[in-house]
């Protein structure tokens, strides 16, 4: 029943212009901001100990990102009319970069994160001409995971179920096969992960992209997709985070997430409405880490990439 809400929801959507649907969602992030209390209060103690700012200060941009974060889902739900339109919401700097590295045919990793409409950044590569593979995490509500993995299949993206049995064997194809293959680096990791400081506060951090890099050698390209003043997005793609094989696999690895984990930070801080900030990415503590951690190839696979 809900997925049929849903759709019918979407198709409403579709019926809109893109302006429209950013004006609901202005409305709707508003709404949203003042009765949603929790993650509202979450975000601004979170901003407050990042930013070091003022609380007023804090709730204006955390108001900000709430209709960000409004305006993505309905962007989401908008995706069969993205089809439609031609993509012409979405540009590219750096497009070159990618291209470059892609052409080697090893695979592509792409560093990114919950900024902006990330489910955009994935459909807006496949429109460039790539071929991309994510693993995605299942949403809570299954009927919301159903209708997002409809939607990412009609835009030409390769999905699978970030957890299954078949997680690091359908990551290792896609690389093998030279594809692109996302990352969302940003949440927390568990007991396994890297344990960085990450705006200001120690966290786990998930180790995926560093462990690709050093297993087959794919560049890991940061791209992120940033909201414009007009409405439209702006993917944009860096130059790739090396390797550096010292021949110290464990500390190679955590190294290269911690520079990993800088370029996700600098983001946050350029374009601070456009990041969820109430999400819970300081749960485990550095006490819950794994005694006798080491971050190889083998033991990485525990870690949860979204």
């Amino acid at each position: 029943m809900k997925y049929k809400l849903l759709k019918w929801f979407s198709a409403f959507l579709c019926c809109l212009s893109h302006k429209s649907i950013l004006r609901l969602g202005h409305v709707l992030g508003i709404l949203y901001f003042h009765i949603v209390a929790k993650e509202r209060n979450r975000a601004v103690a979170r901003m407050m100990k990042s930013f070091h700012n003022s609380e007023e200060e804090a709730k204006k941009i955390i108001k900000d990102s709430f209709i960000n974060l409004s305006q993505n889902v309905l962007e989401i739900l908008y995706m069969p009319r993205l089809k439609k339109d031609n993509f012409k919401y979405i540009k590219f700097e750096g497009l070159d970069i990618l291209k470059r590295e892609y052409a080697k045919n090893r695979g592509v990793v792409i560093l990114t994160a919950h900024i902006g409409t990330w489910e955009w950044l994935a459909a807006g590569l496949v429109k460039a001409g790539f071929s991309v593979t994510a693993l995605a995490k299942p949403q809570p509500d299954s009927q919301y995971t159903k209708l997002l993995d409809e939607y990412r299949a009609l835009v030409g993206v390769e999905i699978f179920a970030r957890g299954a049995a078949s997680e690091l064997l359908a990551a290792t194809r896609a690389l093998k096969k030279g594809r692109i293959l996302g990352f969302l680096a940003d949440q927390d990791a568990g007991p396994g992960g890297a344990f960085i400081e990450f705006l200001g506060d120690v966290c786990s951090t998930p180790m995926g992209p560093a462990v690709f890099a050093r297993k087959f050698m794919s560049p890991v390209v940061p791209a992120f997709i940033i909201r414009q003043s007009d409405g439209t997005h702006k993917i944009e793609i860096s130059e790739p985070i090396v390797y550096n094989d010292t021949g110290d696999t464990n500390a190679d690895l955590f190294d290269f997430t911690k520079r990993m984990t800088k370029v996700i930070e600098n983001q946050i801080i350029a374009h601070p409405t456009q990041w969820i900030w109430f999400q819970k990415r300081w749960n485990t503590r550095p006490e819950q880490r794994k005694k006798n951690k080491t971050h190889t190839v083998k033991t990485t696979r525990v870690v949860k990439d979204d």
